[in-house]
C-alpha cells in the first residue's frame, strides 16, 4: 500500500518535528517516518523507568535565538521550569567550580603548577602553530600546553574515542568559545599577577557561562511529544515503528518514493514531493537508489555512540550541580548526571538521588557490547572511587544506549560533507538536510530547529531562499544578515504555495 503527503519528515527529533509542526500549521500535508517504536525525540527523548526519568545527555532549553525560544514556548507553553546552573569539574581527587574561581583553582593545582601553567600560555601566545589543523594544535594556541594537558586532553579523548591530534581544529573554534574553563584560570591566576587584561563592557553571552536556564519539568522529551501531538491534531501524520530503507527521485515528476520496514518486517511506501532528511547523512546516502557518486564520502563519516548508566540510590547528602565533567583518566565515565538537579520531578522519591554515569563508546566495541549487568558494576565501582555514591547505596540501575550521538570532527569530514552536499543539492532539489546528524554538524537543539525553521520557509517559498548550511552555533543566520532574511521573508510571501 503506498500513502502519498506533500512532505515526508525522516526522524522525529527535534529538527524533524519542528519541520513537521510549522508545515502542519501552515496547512500543508507532512508525514514523519520515525526508527524508535515506542517514542520520538531522538537524543532529545526522555527515558522512564520504575518512574526515574532520564535526559539523554541533559538538555539546556537556552538560546540567542529568539524565534527558537518562541517556538519553544508555542509548543509547551505551561511545563517550563526555572533551573539554576551549577556544574564541577573533578579532577585527581578534587573538584573545580566550572566555570574557574580563580583561589580555587590555586589552591587546588598548587602554586608551582599554577605557575607551570601560566609559563607554559606565555609561551604558546609568544610561538604559536602557525595555521592550526587540530584539536590539540588549536587549544595549545588558546591555552598552552599544560592547560591542555590538564583540562582538555583527558576529556576531549574519551569523548570522541581518538586522539586530539586527529580531532580537526574546526571542532575546537565551534564548541570552545568566550570565558571558558582554561580561560578562566589564566584570568584567575592574571588577575592574581595584576596582568588582567580589561573586560569589555557589554560584550555577548558566553553560553557556557550562563547561570540558570528554563528545562521541561519532566525532561526535554515533553517538549517533542508535545509537538508530535500538535502536528496530528493539525492534520500532519507522525509515525513510529518505521526504518527507512530505500529511497528514489524521479526528476520528471519530481517525486520521491520511500520505503520503510516496520517493527514485524513489513514493508510500506510512501511517495511526496519534499523529502526533509534529519537521518545521519552516512545512513542516507546509503539508503538513495541509484547510488549517488558521493556514497564513498559518506561512507567515510563517523559517528560517536553514548551510554548512560542511571543509578537509582539512597539519598545520603544531595549535591547541587546539574552535572560533573570527568577529567580523571583512572575512571572510564565521562560525565555525571544529577537528574534532580535538572527537575525535582524527574526522582519521584525524595528519599533518593538518580545519577546518571556517561560513557562515551563506539557502537560494536566491548564497552557497548557489554552486558548490562557489567555496565552497571563498572558504574558502581567508579561513582565509589569518585566519591559521591556508596556502591551498597545502590538500590536498582538502568542502561540507555544511544547510537550515532555525535557526529566525528576528524580531518577529513568537513571535505567529506561538502562534496555531498553538492552532489545532493545538484541532483535532488527538493532535498533538504537538517538537524544534528542530517547536516553532520555537532550542534545543541535550537541550531537543529532553526535549519528546520528555515527549511520549511524554503518548502513555503518552493525555492531554496534560505541556505540552512550558514545558521551558525547559535542559531543565528549569518549569510546576509537581517536584512538579507527580511527581504528573503519579503520574497516568499510573493510566491504561490506549490500543492503536491
Amino acid at each position: 500500500m503506498s500513502h502519498h503527503t506533500e512532505t515526508l519528515v525522516i526522524g522525529a527529533g527535534p529538527a524533524g518535528l519542528t519541520a513537521a509542526y510549522l508545515l502542519s500549521k501552515e496547512g500543508r500535508q507532512v508525514t514523519v517516518l520515525e526508527r524508535d517504536p515506542a517514542q520520538v525525540g531522538g537524543i532529545s527523548r526522555t527515558v522512564s523507568h520504575e518512574g526515574y526519568l532520564f535526559d539523554i545527555g541533559g538538555h539546556r532549553f537556552f538560546s540567542k535565538s529568539k524565534a527558537v525560544v518562541d517556538l519553544w514556548d508555542e509548543i509547551l507553553p505551561n511545563d517550563f521550569i526555572e533551573r539554576p546552573r551549577l556544574s564541577r569539574i573533578f579532577y585527581k581527587g578534587r573538584y573545580y567550580a566550572y566555570p574557574l574561581k580563580a583561589f580555587e583553582a590555586l589552591k587546588n593545582l598548587g602554586i608551582l603548577e599554577s605557575a607551570a601553567c601560566v609559563a607554559s600560555y606565555a609561551y604558546a601566545r609568544i610561538r604559536p602553530v602557525k595555521d592550526p589543523k587540530t584539536f590539540h594544535e588549536w587549544v595549545r594556541n588558546q591555552f598552552g600546553e599544560r592547560l591542555f594537558s590538564i583540562f582538555f586532553k583527558t576529556y576531549t579523548e574519551k569523548v570522541w574515542g581518538m586522539s586530539c591530534d586527529a580531532i580537526s581544529a574546526d571542532w575546537a573554534a565551534q564548541r570552545i568559545k568566550g570565558l571558558d574553563l582554561a580561560s578562566a584560570v589564566i584570568d584567575g591566576l592574571g588577575r592574581s599577577l595584576g596582568l588582567r587584561r580589561r573586560q569589555q563592557a557589554g560584550g555577548p553571552v558566553i553560553k557556557t557561562l550562563i547561570e540558570s536556564f528554563r528545562y521541561p519539568r519532566r525532561g526535554p522529551g515533553m517538549m517533542w511529544e508535545a509537538a508530535a501531538d500538535k502536528t496530528r491534531a493539525n492534520g500532519g501524520r507522525v509515525l513510529l515503528d518505521r526504518g527507512v530503507e530505500r529511497l528514489s527521485y524521479e526528476p520528471r515528476t519530481g517525486i520521491w518514493t520511500v520505503t520503510a520496514r516496520l517493527g514485524d518486517g513489513s514493508l510500506e511506501t510512501h511517495t511526496a514531493r519534499n523529502l526533509v532528511s534529519s537521518a545521519p547523512i552516512r545512513e542516507l546516502v546509503d539508503s538513495i537508489r541509484p547510488t549517488p557518486l558521493s556514497i564513498f564520502n559518506a561512507r567515510a563519516l563517523k559517528y560517536r555512540d553514548f551510554l548512560t548508566v542511571a543509578l537509582i540510590a539512597k539519598a545520603r547528602e544531595d549535591f547541587p550541580d546539574n552535572w560533573i565533567y570527568i577529567h580523571d583518566p583512572s575512571v572510564m565515565v565521562g560525565r555525571v548526571q544529577n537528574f534532580r538537579s535538572w527537575s525535582p520531578e524527574m526522582v519521584p522519591d525524595e528519599s533518593r538521588t538518580c545519577l546518571g554515569l556517561e560513557y562515551f563508546c563506539f557502537e560494536g566495541d566491548g564497552l557497548w557490547n557489554a552486558p548490562d549487568e557489567e555496565l552497571v558494576a563498572l558504574a558502581k565501582r567508579e561513582i565509589a572511587q569518585i566519591g559521591l555514591i556508596a556502591e551498597d547505596d545502590v538500590v536498582d540501575a538502568c542502561v540507555v544506549r544511544q547510537p550515532k550521538a555525535y557526529p566525528v570532527y576528524d580531518e577529513d569530514y568537513k571535505a567529506h560533507v561538502d562534496t555531498i552536499r553538492r552532489d545532493l543539492e545538484r541532483a535532488y532539489p527538493s532535498l533538504h538536510l537538517v538537524g544534528r546528524n542530517g547536516m553532520h554538524k555537532y550542534n545543541n537543539q535550537d541550531h537543529a530547529m532553526m535549519t528546520a525553521m528555515l527549511t520549511v520557509k524554503n518548502i513555503l517559498a518552493g525555492a531554496r531562499v534560505y541556505d540552512t548550511w550558514c545558521v551558525n552555533e547559535d542559531a543565528e543566520y549569518t549569510e546576509a544578515g537581517v536584512s538579507g532574511a527580511h527581504e528573503a521573508l519579503a520574497s516568499e510571501r510573493h510566491v504561490p504555495r506549490r500543492v503536491a
